[in-house]
């Protein structure tokens, strides 16, 4: 009997107890979401934070040359890991919305069918990467005296790309069954370790060998091998959920609608990435077309932007899995709170960003560019034209976490492509010949305010209430009474009461 035909799905799987560590249909709306989103906040923090210390490691042990062949390998893992972010999002909705209707069985089969599609995908990626090194790196025209180096730093990272996908991963999945402690935990164990590992490889510190560049990709190896093996290990110690045991362990053979559904779902989340990186790459190439101090002031004001982001970011996955487990036990009440939860609490925290900004500008500029007042100049002209339409974008990527939850994930990409391409990129080429640099600042704001009308009217007008996602979730939804309670979800390892 084939589960994927709704009429002819057995009943849902139902487990114990509360799902651990809590779940996303019952309590107070606002207060859960925030309570969700921080530990996600907070991995964010830790990714730039161990980015950073890393990148100074690399600057201060083997230099400039070695500093700009890790940026320019960074940026296609960067590029590796949107295949990641599409197909893993797409997961957790699917896990999300099965946990909500209290389908524990349909959740493990979307998590056998996350992790067997991660494990082919990384070995593919791992083992082509390795061998087309040096013709990527061409296509970036790295600097031709970084390219050995960028050569030895991104073919250990290629060997790492198994464990770093699955890593990441089982965090999305989890997160999409209500635990977002359990994937920051780990994250701080990958992070402590590989910051503290980095200076002894590169240098050959102790009874560690010099590795030199190869040794900061190597450090991010054995730290992402012993986060997954501790999380895997965590998992099963504590007997979570959404753990595969016994004849469970078939659903890592993929069901083949499960699978396309994820694939098909997750490519234009994926490429969300693409268009980012992409106009992210053009615009730089404005830039540069004003001088090294204004291309310098530009840089530091991406350092500090990143971190003004990042509570719409954690506030946007939050939602996303928060409306995604109400979407499967039919409380759409609490679909459409969640949302204005989500977009209040945004504003909040990023709008006390943006104007803790605007009152330290000058001083945290110049931690950033000592001695250089010109510099600080533009910056501080980049910042007052950009920081406060974060907020805009922060209001936009709630309400895309939201719709995403249903499965409406293509609107999305296509309003992003519209604000950056059709705004902020034209606006920026048009008018700098009447307005100079100031028409690329303005040209941020000009695109955020676009993206978040527009997911506005989508979110109020737009179909996004009956896509579907998982065939057998929307059916037992459907059947659900709109504002029915969810039933208390039961462990399946114990007798039902």
């Amino acid at each position: 009997m084939s589960v994927d035909a709704p009429a002819q799905t057995p009943p849902p799987v139902r487990a114990a107890g509360p799902v651990r560590p809590g779940k996303l249909t019952e309590g107070p709306i606002g207060r859960t979401l925030l309570m969700f989103s921080l530990p996600i906040l907070a991995g964010n923090m830790l990714q730039s934070l161990n980015g950073s210390v890393n990148a100074i490691w690399v600057g201060r042990l083997l230099g400039e040359t070695a500093l700009a062949a890790t940026s320019n390998a960074n940026l296609i893992m960067f590029l590796m890991m949107g295949v990641v972010f599409g197909v893993g999002m797409a997961a957790t909705i699917m896990i999300g919305q099965a946990m909500g209707a209290g389908d524990l069985d349909r959740a493990k089969r979307a998590v056998g069918a996350g992790v067997g599609f991660f494990l082919v995908a990384a070995v593919v990626v791992g083992l082509g990467g390795y061998l087309l090194t040096p013709t990527m790196l061409g296509w970036l025209n790295t600097p031709a005296i970084a390219q050995p180096l960028a050569e030895d730093y991104l073919r250990v990272v290629f060997v790492s790309m198994p464990f770093m996908f699955l890593t990441t991963f089982l965090g999305m999945a989890l997160r999409g069954g209500g635990d977002s402690r359990t994937p920051f935990i780990f994250m701080v164990v990958a992070v402590v370790l590989d910051i503290g590992l980095n200076p002894f490889l590169i240098a050959g510190i102790g009874p560690f060998p010099k590795l030199g560049i190869a040794g900061a990709s190597m450090s991010t190896l054995i730290a992402q091998a012993i986060s997954l093996t501790a999380m895997i290990a965590y998992i099963y110690g504590r007997k979570l959920d959404l753990r595969l045991k016994g004849p469970e362990l078939r659903y890592l053979r993929p069901d083949g609608v499960l699978l396309r559904t994820m694939i098909m779902k997750g490519l234009p989340m994926g490429l969300q990435m693409l268009v980012i990186s992409s106009s992210a790459l053009i615009m730089i190439s404005m830039v540069n077309g004003y001088g090294a101090e204004t291309v310098a002031a530009y840089g530091v004001g991406a350092q500090i932007w990143t971190y003004v982001q990042m509570p719409a970011m954690a506030i946007g996955a939050a939602a996303s899995s928060m409306a995604a487990q109400n979407v499967g036990a039919g409380r759409w009440d609490r679909v459409e709170k969640t949302a204005a939860a989500g977009v209040t609490i945004n504003v909040l925290l990023t709008g006390a960003l943006v104007i803790l900004v605007y009152l330290v500008d000058h001083a945290l500029l110049g931690v950033f560019l000592p001695g250089a007042p010109t510099t600080v100049a533009i910056a501080e002209r980049i910042n007052l034209a950009i920081v406060w339409s974060f907020i805009p974008f922060g209001v936009m990527f709630v309400l895309f976490g939201v719709v995403r939850a249903t499965g409406a994930v293509t609107p999305p990409l296509i309003i992003l492509a519209i604000s950056l391409f059709g705004v902020r990129i034209t606006m920026a080429m048009l008018l700098q010949p009447t307005l100079g640099e100031a028409a690329i600042w303005w040209s941020f704001p000009a695109s955020m305010l676009v993206a978040c009308a527009l997911a506005a009217l989508y979110y109020r007008y737009g179909g996004w209430r009956k896509a579907k996602m998982d065939p057998v979730i929307s059916a037992q939804a459907e059947a659900q009474a709109p504002a029915a309670p969810l039933s208390r979800v039961k462990n399946v390892d114990q007798p039902a009461a």
